[in-house]
């Protein structure tokens, strides 16, 4: 049975691409007071092949995976948040002319690995209040490739 891991010491940040269509691999911002990151493995859809003379079951294959549009990163609203995700916001608009695009890393100090997706940050608008409650904002972010475990940074 494998060791467990924590979700403590998980960061989420970005990086404007130098060389269009290639990854960044330093350089990572790290965007502060993140408290939940969406789940990147959305089930495939599957595909009935289903044959006349079959006589009992259905048969299938996977189709495509769908993450289902921009991804919510929940985070508590701060002046330091507001202020990197306007940077963030701005940096994909002047990569966006030049032909480049904004990448995203979500890495975890316990794994090898880190998941990498190149993206588009929505702007930050006004979060739900409420009577005695800590102040959180929804952050997306649309995805314009597929997350793929890659050798994470080490910056």
């Amino acid at each position: 049975m494998g060791i467990a891991l924590s979700t403590a010491g998980v960061t989420f940040g970005y990086a404007v691409e130098t060389t269009a269509n290639t990854r960044p691999t330093t350089g990572y911002t790290l965007i502060p007071d993140i408290k939940e990151i969406p789940e990147m493995n959305p089930e495939p859809e599957t595909l009935e092949t289903t044959v006349l003379s079959e006589t009992e079951y259905k048969t299938y294959i996977e189709g495509l995976k769908d993450l289902g549009g921009a991804l919510s990163f929940l985070a508590n609203y701060t002046t330091e948040l507001e202020t990197a995700w306007a940077e963030l916001v701005a940096a994909y608009k002047s990569a966006k002319e030049e032909g480049k695009s904004v990448w995203f890393e979500v890495k975890h100090p316990g794994l090898e690995k880190s998941v990498f997706f190149a993206g588009q940050p929505s702007a930050m608008g006004l979060p739900a209040m409420g009577v005695n409650a800590v102040l959180e904002t929804n952050l997306y972010i649309t995805p314009t490739n597929a997350p793929a475990w890659e050798t994470k940074t080490t910056d």
